[in-house]
């Protein structure tokens, strides 16, 4: 049984920083990273808004290189998923499918994963015209003709923020109003550039290597219809990936872990960072601020036992 420092279960932005200000601070860090590490931004092209690159950078580029920082620093990296924690007594335990490894810290940095219609054209095209982050990615929209799917705040405030750039932007909603805000509604309504067809749901996203438009369907009459466009973003919310710490620690109503200012969980000397704590940003750069804070307090505490 291996002992560690800190122990971070992720390894996206929010884990690899964090793993990089553990290993700085001379603490011996272990990043259980699962099968592909990278997290998120893996599925992410161009990145352009992520400080330190004159010109786009893919994800997998970027965490390649946080990655590589990491290891150089002397961050222990290994492409296992963590499938039990015990959190009850101190040192933790960690047990993944091969091995145990004890620690006096965890950071959780699982990430949250965007819901998806479930369309196989959507997953074939996701990167190439599908994306679920307007923020992101409405930059490469400039002139063109977009749709946003969902009905609720977050899909109202994409829909907005997408108008800044495209000629035309569609809310396609399954229901006969939206779920946002009185407000937030209000502000769609309003916006000439905002089309709202209520009362549909995507049925194929078309296009081979990149998204030429979509068919969605009529809930109540059935009927199709084609629309021609640039990009589909998906807006119908996120799921925390935050099942390991599920009675463990405290979550949120939608199973966001609960963090104070400090990033620490309902247990001390466990921490929480990107996502899997965010309920509003979802961005990387934030991912890693996030990261930097919860390792910044995780070391604090090791360093106090």
């Amino acid at each position: 049984m291996e002992n560690f420092d800190i122990i971070i279960i992720g390894s996206g932005p929010a884990g690899i920083t964090a793993s990089i200000y553990g290993s700085r601070a001379g603490l011996k860090t272990l990043v259980i990273a699962g099968p592909a590490p990278g997290g998120q931004l893996l599925q992410t092209m161009d990145i352009e808004n992520f400080p330190g690159f004159e010109h786009p950078i893919s994800g997998f580029d970027l965490m390649t290189k946080m990655i590589n920082q990491s290891k150089r620093l002397g961050t222990k990296i290994i492409n296992e998923f963590a499938k039990e924690l015990d959190l009850s007594k101190t040192p933790f335990t960690v047990k993944t499918g091969a091995n145990i490894y004890q620690t006096k810290s965890v950071i959780i940095a699982t990430g949250a994963n965007a819901k998806w219609l479930g369309l196989e054209s959507e997953q074939r095209l996701i990167g190439r015209g599908v994306s679920s982050c307007a923020t992101c990615d409405g930059f490469f929209y400039k002139g063109k003709t977009v749709c946003v799917i969902g009905g609720g705040d977050s899909a109202c405030e994409e829909a907005i923020f997408l108008t800044n750039f495209a000629q035309k932007v569609y809310l396609i909603h399954r229901r006969d109003q939206l779920r946002a805000a009185y407000i937030m509604q209000e502000k769609v309504k309003k916006n000439p550039k905002i089309e709202i067809i209520y009362d549909h749901i995507p049925s194929e996203i078309i296009g081979e290597n990149k998204v030429s438009g979509i068919k969605i369907k009529n809930v109540k009459t059935q009927e199709e219809k084609k629309i021609d466009l640039d990009g589909v973003f998906i807006a119908i919310g996120h799921h925390p990936n935050s099942e390991i710490v599920k009675g463990k620690v405290k979550l949120d109503d939608h199973g966001y872990i609960v963090v104070d200012s400090n990033f620490q969980t309902s247990v001390p000397g466990v921490f929480a960072c990107g996502d899997v704590a965010d309920t509003v940003y979802k961005q990387a750069i934030v991912a890693s601020g996030t990261g930097c804070m919860a390792a910044m307090n995780a070391i604090k505490f090791v360093e106090s036992v």
